[in-house]
């Protein structure tokens, strides 16, 4: 039994009590009116009501008599009702159905869900065709009630818009790669295709449609498409990765276009972005090994970072991937958030503009907790010697660049206060402070090169990105120093 039966009856019973008369969460009606502006107005009415409402035919409009229903009459009130949800309201409304037995007779009942977005009004027509339930009856909602239906409207995200056609239930399965999804959460497949599709729709990877079809969402398509480009308009959605012969772009290059969802596809980006980097030897064991000059976590955090946050309502851009012969470029469309700053984006309280996306990445163990990857990037750049990310925000995107192993000696002295920076961010959070012996290490630098890092400090506290912890101290051997912020 579908769990919105249960109230649906209840509300038919309380409504054919004594004295009969319909409520404001039901309407009984013999058959289906003919008019199809009174039935859109119906429709319109139950989706703004909270929790939404019901229509149930076999029974009289006017004495209240339960008369029945065939099943043929029940198919075609719903295959007409179905239409209208989709063709005569505005947004789509969606509706379940059910023949119950309900005393003695088999009625038809329908649950008109309620709309996130309202008002929903006629389609064709101003939100002013607003209809609502009040004493029972459908009547067209005044300025003052539009105006609060809207203050409870949901705007849909991104993710929750669809990404296709209507299609059925051997289409969807052929689209999504569903199995590899399961994997990464690692649960079992399901058996049978109904499941399947069950599972798909708690996931939020397909919405279902009046039992008449499925739309896949654009996060369905987004995490799990074995093909972006069946979808329109997400093949520039796909993440594009070019590798440069030199340090610019005159050089030459190699693109590699990607096509698949970007959970199913991770896995696979990331052993082929290791596979396109230098790397260096090193002895391990007494054997040799080859070692990339980047770190895996950071790379792993970087890419996720480009493919959660962009910004997917900019058209014809994706997230990019640009690998030089010094440096790696991860591009995402999309500035930062009005919240963000650029130099508060290790460890900061984390926002989203596509939660779900990020969500779900956390589940499937793609990336990291909540907030904990720049951090966890800049610590790993850190033990592998690399120089600061850098972090830029252009008319419409935003950049992060990671430069392979440098020497101190070989830095800027503007990239030296930046790591210096954010160094003193890493160990305030796991230590309370640095001080000159964690900063050297962090560059890899021997004890009786401490007046260069002492020196770094005084400059990086001159230019306003670090302070001491504690003013008042004299001791010059457990100084500590913590960010501006702090």
């Amino acid at each position: 039994m579908k769990n919105w039966i249960p109230k649906a009856v209840s509300y038919l019973e309380k409504s054919l009590g004594k004295i009969p008369s319909e409520l404001n969460e039901i309407d009984w009606k013999a058959s289906l009116s003919p008019k199809n502006d009174k039935l859109c107005k119906h429709i319109t009415a139950f989706s703004n009501l909270p929790g939404g409402g019901f229509l149930v035919f076999g029974v009289d409009d006017k004495t209240a008599a339960i008369l029945g229903i065939t099943k043929p009459d029940a198919d075609i009130i719903v295959e007409r009702l179905a239409s209208l949800c989709r063709d005569g309201v505005d947004p789509l409304v969606s509706i379940d159905h059910s023949i119950e037995t309900f005393r003695g007779e088999e009625l038809l009942f329908v649950h008109i869900k309620e709309s996130a977005v309202k008002p929903v009004h006629i389609k064709s027509q101003t939100i002013e065709e607003s209809y609502i339930r009040s004493g029972g009856t459908t009547r067209k909602a005044s300025r003052q009630e539009i105006g609060a239906l809207m203050l409870n409207s949901k705007t849909p995200t991104w993710e929750e818009l669809h990404s296709s056609k209507l299609l059925n239930e051997v289409e969807i399965i052929t689209l999504l790669e569903y199995d590899k999804i399961l994997d990464l959460l690692k649960k079992p497949i399901p058996t049978n295709i109904p499941e399947i599709i069950k599972w798909l729709e708690d996931e939020k990877m397909i919405v279902d449609i009046d039992g008449k079809g499925y739309y896949i969402s654009n996060f369905g398509a987004i995490s799990a498409a074995k093909d972006l480009n069946k979808f329109d308009g997400l093949s520039r959605k796909a993440l594009r990765l070019i590798k440069y012969e030199g340090k610019n772009k005159s050089a030459g290059s190699k693109e590699y276009p990607g096509t698949k969802g970007y959970a199913i596809g991770f896995e696979g980006l990331i052993q082929f972005v290791k596979g396109l980097l230098p790397g260096s030897e090193v002895i391990k064991h007494a054997l040799r090994e080859e070692t990339s000059v980047y770190p895996e976590i950071a790379l792993r955090e970087l890419i996720a970072n480009i493919l959660i946050h962009q910004d997917f309502t900019i058209r014809g851009t994706g997230p990019m991937i640009e690998i030089f012969e010094d440096r790696i470029e991860f591009t995402n469309p999309g500035k930062l958030l009005p919240s963000k700053k650029i130099d508060r984006l290790i460890r900061t309280t984390p926002e989203s503009r596509n939660e779900i996306l990020a969500a779900a990445f956390r589940r499937y163990n793609i990336c990291e907790e909540r907030g904990s990857g720049f951090e966890k990037a800049v610590t790993s750049i850190e033990l592998f010697g690399l120089p600061p990310l850098r972090f830029e925000e252009t008319d419409n995107s935003f950049k992060v660049t990671m430069y392979s192993p440098r020497k101190f000696a070989d830095m800027s002295n503007d990239e030296r206060i930046e790591a210096c920076y954010q160094h003193s961010i890493i160990q305030y959070y796991g230590n309370g402070g640095f001080n000159n012996t964690s900063l050297r290490k962090r560059f890899g630098m021997h004890d009786k090169q401490a007046a260069q890092i002492s020196k770094l400090i005084k400059e990086a506290i001159d230019a306003g990105k670090i302070k001491l912890k504690d003013p008042e101290s004299e001791s010059k051997k457990f100084t500590l120093y913590v960010p501006y912020w702090a």
